[in-house]
């Protein structure tokens, strides 16, 4: 197993822990994540180690910070999908974030269960549509936006999802 995914690991479980008490991936971090990873891509590859972390970073960088615009994730969880690109570079960061989203759906639906908001969610949603498509009222439109999302550590969602990776990269 290469030692990028050790460094992965050792990463991912602090941020996990971090993410879990404090409800904040610290800058320290994500900034350490991103520095080692390119430095040990930088140091054993040459350029073209440095072009894969670089690349990792930046491709994981453009697609959350669109997640990020719409509040769907927080700005650390932006920093933590950069050092885990730098570290892994771009393919398995991507799959990385594509198995977290996954897994975040998952969660979140679990939760709207548990909470017995799913219908009443899903109820409002419809009925936003409806005045939407029906009335062509714009105010709908702002009213969702201002609706208290459902809120959880991303990193619940993340673990397994880098984990998942890991496991097809792997086998």
């Amino acid at each position: 197993m290469p030692f990028q995914y050790y460094l992965l690991v050792v990463f991912a479980l602090i941020a996990f822990y971090t993410d879990a008490t404090k409800q904040r991936i610290p800058n320290w971090l994500t900034l350490t994540g991103f520095v080692v990873g390119v430095a040990f891509h930088l140091i054993g590859n040459g350029w073209d180690g440095l072009l894969f972390s670089l690349l990792g970073a930046g491709v994981a960088f453009v697609v959350l910070v669109l997640l990020y615009a719409f509040k769907a994730i927080g700005a650390g969880d932006v920093k933590l999908f950069v050092a885990i690109g730098g570290i892994t570079g771009m393919e398995f960061s991507l799959y990385s974030i594509m198995y977290s989203i996954v897994y975040g759906g998952l969660i979140g639906l679990v939760i709207l269960l548990w909470k017995q908001q799913f219908f009443i969610r899903i109820r409002g949603l419809f009925g936003y549509l409806f005045r939407v498509a029906a009335f062509r009222d714009k105010e709908a439109v702002t009213s969702i936006a201002k609706q208290k999302n459902l809120q959880f550590p991303f990193m619940y969602a993340v673990l397994p999802g880098i984990t998942t990776t890991w496991y097809y990269f792997l086998m």
